[in-house]
């Protein structure tokens, strides 16, 4: 007996809208074409996530000769986009692999996981992802690729200020001061400008201690200016950047992205990473190690873990064919070719327990990321009102540690924005 889940895979493709039209009214046909938008996870035309999806349809069609599956691959730049056109002029995808669900659940485009996947391929799911992917008690989201933040440290800075990777807060601020004595550029990169923002604040905010609990509290209220928040941000104001401790870029001012390209040039001592940083590092010959993240007293309370979301939209119906086709997808093996192929975690137990357990040194560069993943606390992703409050921390939370700037003045607006936003969702 099936029981299946509005969570399909938001797969981002180069389908135009004319392909998306013709796949209207086909529920009535043995044959069907189910479209997918999905994101592309490649860095060139070489490593397309098209290339992953055209040998997963080819090997489905093949054992499903009544069912088409198309697939169009977009930039991360343009597929939330395109997806939200094509629901706007009334011509959703079947299914979209994209990075949020919340709002197209709270419109009622989504079918529920539990009408779409099987059982088995339900509970395969890591708990934390899964919980992530409800909204209002319902699962909407399907987790797709996930991965968690641990802190890497460049080797041979470290050991040239002859110090060791730090546990604690106190013991990260004085590695920085070592390695600023040796001139290195970014002791700490502490990336806060508006590309990716929300991410470093939430790793600091779980790390925080004294009830850090990141943005919200366990029953979703935001949390953004709580006693502990404002001490952590009172914290690296006065201990890092305030001590020049930071790099000559304002963190403001300071992308995730440059900082980690300043990473693989060899001028950061530390700073919070994902998998991804480890080919961007190891392609340019720099010696890097990984460790969890310090928190304020010993190890941090939690990594912050991230995950991209599938999700299947009910325009055309199609719901048992969606179902079928996305246990396929997250089927063990398909599941660690994508996670394998563009260093990512696999979102499902079955998959984890095969990586945890392989010697292969791809897979064994990934354990660290892995062995976080199981405790990670995500975004507020089942919020609605989550999306317009990522906007404002990026835009906003670079103040907070600026000369002269104050904390929890910062934080008291950005929980104000919170509170606003939560209201408009839920009126």
């Amino acid at each position: 007996m099936r029981r299946r889940t509005a969570g399909t895979i938001a797969v981002v493709s180069a389908l135009g809208m004319t392909a998306v039209l013709g796949g209207c009214g086909s529920t009535g046909s043995s044959d069907v074409t189910l479209r997918l938008v999905a994101a592309d996870y490649g860095d060139s035309a070489a490593t397309s996530s098209k290339k992953y999806w055209d040998a997963l349809v080819e090997d489905y069609e093949s054992q499903h000769p009544d069912v088409k599956v198309e697939v169009s691959v977009y930039s991360w730049n343009d597929v939330d986009r395109k997806v939200k056109e094509m629901v706007d002029a009334g011509h959703a995808p079947d299914m979209a692999q994209i990075g949020a669900y919340a709002d197209y659940a709270a419109a009622d485009k989504l079918y529920p996981v539990s009408d779409l996947l099987s059982i088995r391929t339900q509970a395969d799911f890591l708990s934390p992802l899964s919980d992530a992917g409800a909204w209002q008690h319902t699962q909407y989201g399907i987790p797709f690729a996930a991965s968690t933040r641990v802190l890497f440290y460049n080797k041979t800075l470290f050991a040239k200020a002859g110090i060791t990777p730090p546990t604690t807060w106190d013991e990260l601020a004085a590695d920085a001061r070592a390695l600023k004595d040796k001139g290195v550029k970014y002791p700490y990169a502490l990336p806060l400008g508006p590309e990716e923002a929300q991410a470093e604040t939430m790793q600091w905010l779980l790390s925080g201690g004294n009830g850090g609990s990141g943005y919200t509290d366990d029953i979703g209220t935001y949390t953004i200016d709580s006693e502990a928040n404002v001490s952590t941000f009172d914290w690296l104001k006065d201990e890092l950047v305030g001590k020049d401790l930071t790099g000559p870029v304002a963190p403001g001012k300071l992308n995730r992205a440059t900082a980690f390209a300043a990473f693989a040039d060899g001028q950061v001592g530390m700073l919070n990473g994902h998998p991804t940083l480890i080919q961007q590092a190891a392609k340019k010959g720099v010696k890097f190690g990984m460790v969890p993240m310090p928190g304020r007293t010993g190890k941090a309370r939690a990594s912050m873990g991230v995950t991209d979301w599938m999700m299947g939209f009910k325009q055309n119906g199609n719901a048992d064919r969606i179902g079928d086709f996305l246990d396929f997808v997250y089927a063990q093996k398909n599941v660690l070719d994508f996670s394998r192929t563009y260093g990512l975690l696999p979102v499902t137990g079955s998959a984890s327990n095969a990586m945890s357990a392989s010697g292969a040194a791809t897979d064994k560069a990934l354990h660290p990321f892995l062995e976080q993943l199981p405790t990670s606390e995500l975004y507020p992703v089942g919020k609605t009102s989550w999306a317009a409050v990522a906007a404002a921390v990026k835009q906003n939370i670079g103040q907070a540690v600026t000369p002269g700037g104050s904390p929890s003045g910062v934080l008291t607006r950005l929980q104000s924005t919170a509170t606003a936003a939560d209201s408009r969702s839920t009126s």
